[in-house]
């Protein structure tokens, strides 16, 4: 079986409401990447279900997901775009993995501890074991890199020691070298795009302010009036970026700016230097509602044929499975299954 080299997989929860961060933070990326990358795009829907989903939302938060991969610009027929549980490899191989993983690996997991909060024995087990089956999600395609923020960079440490636990397990039969060690794909900066009423939380579909994010399904007069309404402080736009620390607000709306325009924070601090935010609001409103527009015009236009998303998503996970079963099939034949 032929070593991919270099194979991207990565995916996004239908969680609902995606928003300004999950743009710049991700699927931008992802856009980029269909140049020099096999790419393989998918809406988790078994990640969802860790935490209670109402089924009617989770099937529109998912075609709403596949909707905005493909109105940003990823291309569904030279790539692939699926919903993870239209392959059922990932959920057999996580399986096998959780078999190989090990329960203190787990408990190190802090996003677990931050999901579950105080009261850890009401989570699901699903929400424990969420990172096995992420490791199922990107070894089950072979991935050589995953794109990754900072609030992932531990589950692709986890997966990348059950790849290689798994090699060393089984090495009598044939399993050395058979899972790669996939690569972060650290995407720059902006991953980390903040609230627009506190810049010291991560912009966030939970919070309950819906002032605190501008989502991908946003229309003009919102954009422009979260943007007016977004927290600043009363300083001047400082000349360099070094200017902006201890003003997290501040740096949250250069960091946008920089990142909707191509640009760095000093390249925006040059322009608007000495300036008010009064000033600089309606610039970064203009220049976002530019980017996200066409955007939110495409992923309603496709939301108004959901049968046409679906059918985007059964090619996807047809093309995703005929990936998957041969590496699955190896599996089993390494771990003795008959």
């Amino acid at each position: 079986m032929t070593m991919p080299t270099n194979r991207v997989f990565s995916g996004v929860q239908p969680t609902g409401n995606l928003h300004l961060g999950n743009y710049l933070g991700a699927i931008r990326h992802f856009v980029g990447l269909q140049k020099t990358h096999q790419c393989l795009y998918c809406v988790v829907d078994m990640h969802a279900i860790t935490v209670w989903q109402d089924p009617k939302e989770l099937a529109h938060n998912t075609r709403e997901v596949a909707a905005a991969y493909i109105a940003a610009g990823i291309n569904p027929k030279e790539h692939i775009i699926f919903n993870q549980s239209k392959v059922s490899a990932h959920a057999e191989l996580a399986w096998v993995l959780n078999c190989v993983g090990r329960m203190g690996w787990l408990s190190r997991m802090t996003q677990f501890k931050e999901k579950a909060g105080k009261h850890k024995e009401n989570a699901s087990v699903g929400l424990f074991t969420y990172p096995v089956l992420m490791a199922a999600d990107i070894l089950i395609y072979r991935a050589t890199h995953v794109p990754v923020g900072d609030d992932q960079k531990q589950h692709l440490e986890l997966a990348r020691d059950i790849a290689q636990k798994f090699n060393n397990d089984f090495s009598g039969n044939g399993s050395e070298g058979f899972f790669p060690a996939p690569e972060p794909l650290i995407m720059g900066a902006a991953t980390r795009v903040m609230s627009l009423r506190d810049g010291s939380k991560k912009m966030s579909k939970s919070d309950p302010s819906a002032m605190s994010r501008i989502t991908l399904t946003d229309t003009v007069d919102d954009i422009a009036k979260k943007i007016k309404k977004a927290k600043t402080d009363m300083e001047p736009i400082p000349e360099t970026a070094e200017g902006l620390k201890e003003r997290p607000e501040a740096d949250n709306l250069v960091g946008i700016f920089a990142a909707l325009s191509g640009q760095t924070k000093d390249d925006v601090l040059a322009d608007f230097a000495g300036q008010g935010f009064g000033a600089f609001k309606p610039k970064l409103a203009e220049l976002a509602i530019e980017k996200l527009s066409p955007i939110t015009g495409e992923m309603a236009r496709l939301m108004d044929d959901p049968a046409e998303i679906d059918r985007i998503l059964a090619d996807g996970a047809e093309r995703a499975s005929a990936l998957a079963q041969p590496v699955l099939a190896e599996v089993k034949k390494i771990v003795g299954f008959v």
